[in-house]
């Protein structure tokens, strides 16, 4: 058990610019306005869960249909391009079903712990060591839910544009984060 604070900090990084709960204080501001509520201590619990299972049975799920960590990475890099095409340009490539009610299903699934984040996971471990990935799902779970619980005082005091700023420096780190995870697992896949 290699405990490394340099892969917990990036690891968290890559996994907050993936998850974006900051970039989604829109949809959570609109969630609550439709349904009133947001169950912000569940939402985070069930993320965590979600997150965690996957960083430990993820792989086995894989082998169990037949494909291997650096296959998934590199499948996950090109998920984490467009992701990242997305928060930089401002445009829309996956299209999901607006969420009808705030609870478990749109927060936990798949807005916070979505695609992208169990992707990330999977990708990530491929480099890092678990316990670091494991560290940095705590720290952004509980960022995640500082977030859920102040996401109106947060949207009054970065505004439009404040949020944007920040969404696009995201994009870019992703970006980058993306093209580094290809470049170290593709050799993987030629090596077997």
């Amino acid at each position: 058990m290699n405990f490394s604070i340099k892969e917990i900090i990036t690891a968290t990084m890559i996994l907050f610019a993936v998850i974006d709960i900051i970039g989604s204080i829109p949809i959570i501001i609109d969630l609550r306005n439709k349904v009133g509520h947001i169950q912000s201590e569940k939402a985070s619990i069930v993320s965590a869960l979600i997150m965690v299972a996957f960083l430990f049975i993820g792989e086995g799920l894989l082998n169990l249909i037949g494909i291997d960590v650096n296959s998934f990475a590199v499948a996950g890099s090109f998920v984490l391009l467009f992701l990242a095409l997305e928060m930089i340009l401002g445009i829309k490539l996956y299209k999901d079903d607006a969420p009808e009610t705030t609870s478990v299903v749109p927060l936990a699934f798949p807005l916070i712990a979505g695609a992208g984040s169990m992707t990330t996971i999977l990708s990530i471990k491929a480099e890092f060591e678990t316990i670091n990935i494991l560290i940095a799902i705590i720290v952004n779970i509980i960022f995640v839910y500082g977030v859920l619980k102040s996401s109106r005082f947060l949207e009054n005091l970065f505004g439009k544009g404040g949020l944007s700023v920040i969404r696009k420096i995201f994009g870019v780190i992703l970006l980058a984060i993306a093209v580094k995870l290809f470049a170290f697992n593709i050799q993987g896949l030629f090596v077997h």
